[in-house]
C-alpha cells in the first residue's frame, strides 16, 4: 500500500521484473478492494483541493472527477476491470482513470503518496464500519431491554451464580439488564474509537509532507474529518486507531461470548432453564434426541477469532520504526475479519433472544434450592442486632444440619430456627421464599422488581437518544 508496485509499473532504478511469487505475495487486491468507495472519495477531495490551490486547472479537475464517477459506476455495475498486476485498489483505480481520461489522470497523484492515501482510505472505511457496528449494538440493546420488560410481569426468577454455584435468586429481567449494561459500555468503547480516528492523514504524502501548496484543512473538511493530523510521520505510520477499534470489537465479542455461554449452559438437560428456537439449533447426526446450541457455540468460539485478529496487529506494529513499512499492509485483513465477525454475531444474537422459551417452574425451583436463601437469614439476624459475622456462623450451622438431614431451608419451622437463635421470629419464615428474597434487594442496582422496572424505563429513554 506504500510507494511500491511491480517493477513493470514503476520502472526507474529496477532492471528486472518482480519475481512472480513475490508479486503474488505482495498483492493486496483480494482484500483491499473493499476500500474502493473510500479511495474514490479521498481522490475526489484531493482533486478538488488541487484545483482550489491552482495545482490543477479547473478543467483538469473536472475531467478527473468525471473519470472517478465513471469508475464508481463500473464498480457498482460489476464491470470494472480489476487486474492483479496493479496489486492494490489504489493502483487499479489510478490505472483505470488514466485509461478513461488520458494522461491528465496521472496528475491526480500530485502531492500525495499511497502512504497517506491508504491511511486516509482506511480511516474513512473504519468510520463507516464502526457506525454500522454501533447501529447493530443498539439493535441488540433494544432486544435485551424488551426481553427484560417481557419477563418482568409476572416476574421470572432464576438462580444467580458465583463460581457457578447457586448463590442468590435474581430476576431474569435483571439478568438481561446486566448484559444491557455490558453492551452499553461496549458501545461507548466503539464511540471512543470513532472519536479518536476522526483525523485526516491526507497530505502527509510519503512521510514528510509535500512541497506543493496544498490545503489539508480543506480536504479534511471535504471528507468529514474533524481536522488534519498534525504530524506527517505519525499520519502514515500509526495504526493505533485500528488497534483501538480491534480492542473495542474484541471486548464486545467477549460480552456476546459470555451471553452465549450462559445460553449453552441454561439450555442443557442439566439446567433445563431455557429452550432455544429450532432456527438457531441443529440436531445430532447420530443421536435423535439431541438439540445442539450451534449458534451460541459459534458466537462463543468467534471470540477466539477477534482475539487473534487483535493479537495479530499488535504483533505487527510492536517493533516498527517510523515511518511507513510494508508490514502495515497486514492491518486490513484482521480488521475486516473482526468487524465482519462481530457485526454478524450481534445480529444473530438479536435475532435469537426473542425466540427463547424460558421455563419458570424449573428456574424458580433451582433458585430456591442449594440453600440460596441462607444469606437472607443471616441478614435477618444482622438487622436484629447480631454482628454479621456471628449471624453468618449461625446460619452456617443451620445449613450444615439441613445438609446432614437431606432437607432444605424451606423445610424449617419457627421452633427449629429459634433453637439456633432467639432472635428469629415469625417474620423470618417469610424470607424463605424466592419472591421475598428478590423483593428484599430493593436498593439502587438491585434485583427487586421495583429497581429493575425503573432501570428498564431509563434504558428505554437512553435508546431513544442518539448514541453519538
Amino acid at each position: 500500500m506504500a510507494e511500491k508496485g511491480s517493477n513493470k509499473l514503476w520502472g526507474g532504478r529496477f532492471a528486472e521484473e518482480t519475481n512472480e511469487l513475490a508479486a503474488a505475495f505482495n498483492n493486496s487486491l483480494p482484500f483491499d478492494r473493499r476500500l474502493w468507495r473510500e479511495d474514490l472519495d479521498g481522490s475526489r477531495a484531493h482533486a478538488r483541493m488541487l484545483a482550489k490551490q491552482g495545482i490543477l486547472t479547473e478543467e483538469e479537475a473536472r475531467v478527473i472527477l468525471e473519470g472517478l464517477d465513471r469508475i464508481e459506476a463500473e464498480i457498482e455495475a460489476d464491470t470494472f476491470p480489476w487486474r492483479d498486476e496493479y496489486e492494490d485498489v489504489h493502483m487499479n483505480v489510478e490505472a483505470r482513470l488514466t485509461e478513461l481520461v488520458g494522461e491528465v489522470g496521472g496528475k491526480l497523484h500530485t502531492a500525495r503518496s499511497r502512504n497517506d492515501q491508504v491511511a486516509t482510505d482506511l480511516r474513512l472505511w473504519l468510520r463507516r464500519a464502526l457506525a454500522a457496528v454501533v447501529e447493530a449494538q443498539q439493535e441488540l440493546a433494544r432486544v435485551l431491554v424488551a426481553e427484560a420488560e417481557r419477563h418482568l410481569e409476572p416476574p421470572l426468577i432464576l438462580p444467580g451464580y458465583t463460581h457457578l454455584q447457586r448463590a442468590q435468586p435474581v430476576l431474569l429481567s435483571h439478568w438481561f439488564m446486566a448484559y444491557y449494561e455490558m453492551l452499553s459500555r461496549d458501545t461507548t468503547r466503539v464511540l471512543d474509537a470513532l472519536f479518536r480516528l476522526d483525523e485526516s492523514p491526507l497530505g502527509a504524502a510519503a512521510l514528510a509532507g509535500t512541497s506543493f501548496p496544498i490545503d489539508r484543512h480543506y480536504t479534511a473538511e471535504q471528507l468529514g474529518f474533524l481536522e488534519p493530523m498534525r504530524n506527517s510521520l505519525d499520519a502514515v505510520a500509526s495504526r493505533d486507531f485500528v488497534l483501538e477499534a480491534l480492542s473495542a470489537i474484541t471486548i464486545g465479542q467477549l460480552t456476546l461470548s459470555r451471553l452465549a455461554e450462559e445460553l449453552v449452559l441454561y439450555s442443557s438437560f442439566e439446567f433445563g432453564f431455557v429452550t432455544l428456537p429450532d432456527a438457531f439449533a441443529t440436531g445430532s447426526s447420530i443421536m435423535p434426541q439431541k438439540k445442539n446450541p450451534d449458534i451460541p457455540e459459534l458466537i462463543r468460539a468467534k471470540a477466539g477469532r477477534t482475539i487473534g485478529d487483535l493479537v495479530t496487529l499488535l504483533t505487527v506494529v510492536k517493533g516498527l520504526p517510523l515511518a511507513y513499512n510494508k508490514d502495515l499492509q497486514e492491518d486490513k485483513e484482521p480488521l475486516f475479519d473482526a468487524l465482519d465477525t462481530y457485526t454478524s454475531s450481534l445480529r444473530l444474537m438479536g435475532a435469537l433472544l426473542p425466540g427463547l422459551t424460558w421455563h419458570p417452574e424449573t428456574t424458580k425451583k433451582a433458585a430456591a434450592g442449594g440453600f440460596a436463601l441462607a444469606t437472607d437469614l443471616a441478614d435477618y439476624l444482622a438487622r436484629k442486632g447480631m454482628p454479621f459475622r456471628q449471624a453468618h456462623s449461625v446460619v452456617g450451622r443451620i445449613v450444615r444440619k439441613l445438609q446432614e438431614e437431606g432437607r432444605d431451608l424451606d423445610d424449617l419451622s419457627l421452633d427449629e430456627l429459634r433453637s439456633f437463635s432467639d432472635l428469629f421470629d415469625e417474620d423470618a419464615l417469610t424470607l424463605l421464599s424466592v419472591e421475598g428474597s428478590v423483593a428484599s434487594r430493593n436498593v439502587y442496582g438491585g434485583t427487586a422488581p421495583e429497581q429493575v422496572r425503573a432501570r428498564i424505563a431509563e434504558a428505554k429513554r437512553e435508546l431513544e437518544e442518539d448514541p453519538s
